[in-house]
């Protein structure tokens, strides 16, 4: 995943609804209650940790038992001290107390208890990278250093896959071709970081890292679940006929969901949003725009999906009436730029949202050479009277203005062959007269004309006609 080019826009839920979702995670939540049990008789070692004999005490107050209440207890306590919520007061002495952060908790912004859980997702996310504990005391060296060549570990390399996997899966959530809410079984995760794209048939040794691959990432999501990050099925165990082996990866679709199935929650897409955006990516939310100029509006949905674009625009419009909306909107729309025809796609698109009341503003437009087409569509479309009929030279240079937005919007798509086809089929002449309209993405449309048309006669009249509109205008 490049962080140069924009990712799609996510839909965030409130914020004052994900701080409750926060508040209730299991991790969040121990962390806040062992803070608030934490006194002056809490001993801690030099690292922070509880010591041993209170460690079970930790887990009592937490409601804890079983194999994995100590552990479960020691990851609630370096939340806490991690995030604030508790503060080590004296280390040599190994004294703590409730830390200012905790009444953020109860008494802050919405803001404030999501900056809170963010650090306690900072501190699993550290802890979902390090080896199993027998792991690391096998490799702690006589002199009790850690030998991670023993480990065959390399935390950078660890840090760096686990990001990955983490970017694709919100990448797969937002964008509109994706999953969506819906649950990615954990092969496909995992293949998506080792299986290269030009690969056909994988090969045995891909396969075999990928099935590796499964079972790290099947360790980390079990860990990451308690933050609230994800809602994760784990791999069936069953799966594994001895304890030492790896599962193969599975024969059909009919049985993946064995092999593990994970989803962001709510609150993880906001939480990876905010990582994304700190590790410089370009990761917009819906929403971001509504309280900027249309200008913002236009240019910023220019590169999103269809149905985030339609969003944003929504939140946008519900912020203002509609004749000042309007208005906004056909000014930023006009230009002779590269981007302008896109913009005013988007415009017709945000336009097409407006009641009757934006009428005015259509209609001051009809004489402008930019907007004069899109207001008149406009117009026919709501069934106005007394709409003027667009000239020859209107129609022509919408059309071109049409298709270069199309073309900035969505390349070489069927939808854009369909409508080369139609426009082709429509006007015989097509090409005799398009190649003089003074628009300045004539010949590139022109040219695109003829590389989508399947008819090489066809094609042949479109390319002949962008070298005429190239040479008319002297490029």
């Amino acid at each position: 995943m490049s962080d140069s080019s924009p990712l799609p826009p996510v839909r965030l839920h409130p914020e004052a609804e994900l701080a409750r979702d926060a508040l209730s995670t299991p991790l969040l939540s121990r962390a806040a209650r062992l803070a608030r049990w934490a006194g002056p008789d809490t001993r801690v070692d030099a690292g922070g940790e509880l010591v041993d004999e209170q460690v079970a005490a930790a887990a009592e107050v937490l409601g804890l038992s079983g194999d994995d209440a100590a552990a479960d207890a020691s990851e609630a306590w370096r939340a806490a001290v991690d995030t604030g919520l508790v503060e080590i007061v004296d280390e040599d002495a190994g004294t703590v107390t409730a830390g200012q952060e905790l009444a953020l908790l109860t008494a802050g912004s919405p803001h404030d208890v999501l900056a809170v859980w963010q650090g306690a997702l900072e501190t699993v996310l550290a802890d979902a990278g390090v080896p199993d504990i027998e792991g690391l005391e096998e490799a702690l060296a006589a002199d009790g250093e850690l030998d991670l060549s023993e480990l065959e570990w390399d935390p950078e390399a660890e840090a760096e896959f686990l990001d990955g996997v983490l970017g694709n899966l919100y990448l797969l959530t937002v964008s509109e071709d994706g999953p969506g809410d819906s649950p990615v079984p954990l092969p496909a995760l995992a293949a998506s970081m080792i299986v290269p794209s030009d690969m056909g048939e994988p090969t045995n040794d891909v396969l075999e890292q990928v099935s590796d691959a499964m079972m790290r990432l099947d360790d980390q999501f079990r860990l990451l679940e308690p933050v609230g990050l994800v809602e994760y099925q784990p791999v069936d165990e069953a799966l594994m006929a001895d304890a030492d082996e790896e599962p193969a990866a599975p024969v059909d679709d009919t049985d993946v969901s064995r092999y593990g199935m994970v989803r962001l929650t709510p609150l993880g897409l906001y939480g990876l949003r905010a990582r994304l955006l700190e590790a410089g990516f370009t990761a917009p939310a819906v929403g971001d725009l509504a309280d900027k100029g249309a200008d913002a509006l236009l240019d910023g949905t220019a590169t999103f999906p269809a149905g985030a674009a339609h969003a944003e625009t929504e939140q946008w419009l519900a912020r203002r009436e509609p004749l000042a909306a309007a208005r906004e909107l056909l000014a930023a729309a006009r230009g002779g730029d590269a981007g302008a025809p896109l913009r005013r796609l988007r415009c017709q698109q945000a336009l097409s949202l407006v009641g009757v009341e934006a009428e005015p503003a259509l209609r001051e437009v009809l004489d402008d050479a930019e907007l004069g087409g899109l207001a008149r569509v406009w117009l026919a479309e709501r069934g106005a009277s007394d709409v003027p009929a667009p000239s020859e030279a209107m129609i022509f240079w919408l059309t071109i203005d049409t298709v270069a937005a199309q073309l900035a919007a969505e390349g070489n798509s069927e939808e854009l062959r369909e409508l080369v086809q139609g426009l082709a089929a429509q006007h015989g002449e097509f090409f005799t007269t398009a190649w003089r309209v003074d628009h300045p993405a004539t010949a590139d449309v022109l040219e695109a004309m003829g590389r989508l048309h399947p008819d090489k006669r066809v094609a042949k009249e479109a390319r002949k006609a962008a070298f005429k509109a190239r040479s008319q205008q002297g490029g």
